[in-house]
Parts: C-alpha cells; structure tokens; sequence
C-alpha cells in the first residue's frame, strides 16, 4: 500500500482502523454526508473530479492495490461512482482525479492523517499555482473503531466545491 510503503514511523501510531483502511486491497461500506457548492465554476469542477453529489449517502469504497499504487473506488448511493488514482512518485503521494492530478503533502497530527494539496496539474501537465489550493483539506481519523473522513474543498473565487464526511467499516 502507498501509505506503508512510505516506512514512516508515524503511520505506525495511527489507529487500528485507519491503518486498516491503507493496508491493502479491501471494501469498506459506511454513511456520508455531501455538501456542494452551487456556482457555475464549483459545478464544472465537481463534474471534471466526479465529485460526489450533494446529500446524505450509503458509501462503498472499494480499494485495488497493484505494484503501481492504488485504485479507489467510492460509491455515493446507487448510482454515483468516484474513481481515482494513488501513488508515490519522488517522495510524494499522487491523486488523479479525472484531468486533475493532486500532489499531497501529508502529516500525522493528533492520530490523524492530514492531507494537503502540494501541487497541482491539469492532465498532469499544466501545473497551476499551489496557493489556489490551501482550501482543499483531508483528514482521517478513527473514532469507535470506525475509520473516519472529513475532506473540504475551498478555491478562491469560486467557494466551496465540495466538503464531504462520514465513516466507514470493513464490509
């Protein structure tokens, strides 16, 4: 897995569920709550990204791992799905997201995985300016056994695209 390749000591203190939830291959089902944006610009960003629509949903992630990272799968209710990428390449961890590939600067605070934009491209080419991105935060945590996920996306000039929540469960 992406995560455990990285051999930091601090993936180690994470929860149990957490933990899990990057050791492999595996399902997970779980609730979560979507917030959308609702200017033009926030829309056409979500639909590019396959962002998750707006409500409160059954989710089933489906998690792949392969030599050449991650393939997640999230499933919001019965018909929308949100496919991505992950893996590191020079020391970072990358996401693509439809034509956008994400460059993640990741910490362990509080028991928490904290995601950061770092960079960003368009079809892995066109960088854009990372200042644009420090409203796009994700962070996941374990609280009962369940493995949790707060991840808020913010871009100046635009508002909120995005900000989705919940928990999952090994299924």
């Amino acid at each position: 897995m992406v995560f455990a390749d990285a051999g930091t000591h601090a993936f180690a203190t994470l929860p149990p569920c957490v933990r899990a939830v990057h050791d492999g291959s595996g399902r997970w089902r779980g609730e979560a709550t979507v917030e959308r944006g609702h200017g033009a610009l926030s829309r056409l960003c979500a639909w590019l990204t396959r962002l998750p629509p707006e409500g409160a949903h059954p989710v089933v992630v489906d998690i792949v791992s392969a030599e050449d990272g991650e393939r997640w799968t999230r499933r919001y209710g019965a018909s929308h799905a949100m496919p991505s990428r992950l893996w590191l390449a020079r020391g970072a961890l990358h996401e693509r997201l439809g034509p956008i590939v994400l460059r993640y600067r990741m910490t362990v605070e509080k028991g928490a995985i904290v995601w950061r934009v770092a960079g960003i491209r368009i079809f892995g080419l066109l960088p854009l300016y990372p200042g644009w991105f420090a409203g796009v935060q994700a962070r996941e945590s374990g609280d009962d056994g369940r493995y949790r996920f707060d991840v808020r996306a913010r871009l100046p000039g635009i508002g909120l695209l995005v900000h989705y929540r919940g928990w999952l469960e090994p299924a």
